[in-house]
């Protein structure tokens, strides 16, 4: 006959091989065939997969489901569907997905099964694709709404990390399509601000460059173009000044311009890394986390009493976190060429970049959770075991379910591997003057190897500014 504590080991045993096995694979290797669809251009068939992977329908990751329909969506070119989604998306995001029972789930298993929050580049990427179909779909209106919501995410971000510099609270390529958005209708005033605040991120930055992007030339025209344009000859006069460049003013092209995105690649993925952790006692008798090697040491908020912990049964946790991996782009650069005139193409966002070092900014505010999380589930345990022996008897009850909880313990650790993949790993952009009519855009691209192909859209030349983005996600 089997005792209760044998019963109550092979029940932990049991949801503990059921959380190995989910931890086994990361969220990539779970959405994988969305992925290889997207990366091939085989838009269909990869919003199939989307539709048809349990994984990504499960309440905790519907934002990131809905970013990721959208996303497909306007690749495909059905640009009403895509902000459908992505309106939804937002309203999550406005509504919020912080609650208690989500807090508590995170205290219980880990991050991963938490809800999806979005990482903060992804919010603003949301405006950039939202505004191009409006664009696309001739609501100059509604696109003029996004620019708006531009600054209302920038301030919501400053918020979050008290306007810290340190911290990306802010985004210069999301500035810098405010500006395009408002000047498209017209509105040079704040066009100006617009590319003058966009200008002022890099400016703060030692070296002016803004996560990875040097500030484009064309930013730099735009500002003092547009300062001149609404007669502010003095602040023109001084950001010639500052960037070390005159400006020469072009005659307006008669079929008007055209802002060109290229978005190259896939973003990074999220992999799982193991770090191992103990915790320490200091002179003052406060607790800290370090690891092996003793080059991190992190302060443990514990709330009950510390003088009761011990050290000892806080040996070598196993912390389970998140590592970004670039996925290199299958082309290496691409150039273009209007009418027989070649356009430069400059990097205006470094998706890779912002990726890896948003991460790098938040991890110790993460560790710090996660190794407190463990380790008053390993002082339970030890508790728990503890009593089990009292007063030299064993109680297997209890023994049975201290080890029951280290099983636990051990296989519900896992990193929260989610992120929307398909974003690209960065984008470029050119402005282009046009003729009225038709106007041939060639985009050559060449990969590692030397090899070149050409691409040729047409644009018609109708005296406004437009918009074309165009993506090799391979």
């Amino acid at each position: 006959m089997i005792n209760l504590r044998t019963h109550i080991l092979r029940v932990f045993s049991f949801i503990g091989l059921m959380l190995f096995l989910s931890a086994c694979s990361t969220y990539n290797q779970s959405v994988a065939p969305y992925y290889k669809n997207v990366s091939a251009g085989n838009y269909p068939q990869a919003e199939k997969e989307l539709d048809n992977n349990s994984l990504i329908q499960k309440p905790r990751n519907k934002l990131l489901y809905l970013m990721e329909k959208g996303r497909i969506c306007h690749l495909k070119g059905e640009y009403e569907n895509s902000n459908n989604y992505f309106n939804q998306a937002d309203q999550l995001l406005d509504e919020g997905l912080t609650s208690a029972s989500d807090a508590a789930v995170g205290v219980l298993l880990n991050s991963a099964s938490q809800r999806y929050k979005g990482e903060d580049f992804e919010k603003f990427m949301i405006h950039y694709y939202k505004a191009l179909n409006y664009l696309y779909l001739n609501k100059t209106e509604d696109a003029i709404v996004e620019a708006r919501r531009i600054t209302l995410q920038a301030q919501e971000q400053g918020d979050k990390y008290n306007n810290k510099d340190s911290r990306y609270s802010n985004d210069a390529f999301s500035l810098t399509l405010q500006g395009m958005l408002y000047e498209s209708n017209n509105d040079v005033n704040n066009a100006f601000i617009s590319y003058r605040n966009a200008a002022e991120i890099y400016l703060k930055s030692p070296d002016k460059t803004y996560y990875g992007t040097p500030m484009p030339v064309e930013l730099q025209e735009d500002v003092i173009r547009t300062a001149k344009l609404n007669g502010f000859t003095t602040e023109a006069d001084q950001f010639e000044t500052t960037f070390g460049i005159k400006y020469e003013p072009v005659k307006p092209s008669d079929g008007g311009e055209l802002i060109f995105f290229w978005e190259n690649g896939l973003a990074p993925v999220k992999t799982q890394v193991d770090l191992f952790f103990s915790l320490i006692r200091n002179s003052n008798g406060d607790l800290f986390f370090t690891d092996a090697a003793g080059g991190l040491v992190i302060p443990f908020n514990y709330d009950g009493d510390r003088n009761r912990v011990n050290t000892k049964s806080v040996e070598s946790l196993r912390v389970a976190f998140p590592k970004y991996v670039a996925q290199t782009p299958y082309y290496s650069s691409a150039s273009i060429s209007v009418n027989n005139q070649d356009a430069s193409l400059v990097k205006a966002e470094d998706i890779n970049e912002l990726a890896f070092k948003t991460l790098q900014q938040r991890a110790l505010k993460e560790m710090s959770g996660i190794l407190s999380r463990l380790a008053v589930k390993k002082i339970a345990e030890y508790s728990i075991r503890a009593a089990a022996k009292s007063d030299g008897k064993t109680n297997g009850l209890l023994e049975g379910l201290g080890y029951g909880i280290q099983l636990y313990s051990l296989l519900s650790e896992k990193a929260d591997t989610r992120n929307w993949q398909s974003l690209p790993a960065y984008i470029s952009y050119a402005r282009i003057p046009l003729q009225k009519g038709d106007n041939q855009v060639h985009i050559t691209l060449k990969n590692a190897q030397g090899s070149t192909e050409t691409k040729t859209i047409t644009i018609q030349g109708n005296g406004r500014l437009q918009f074309y983005n165009y993506a090799t996600l391979r």
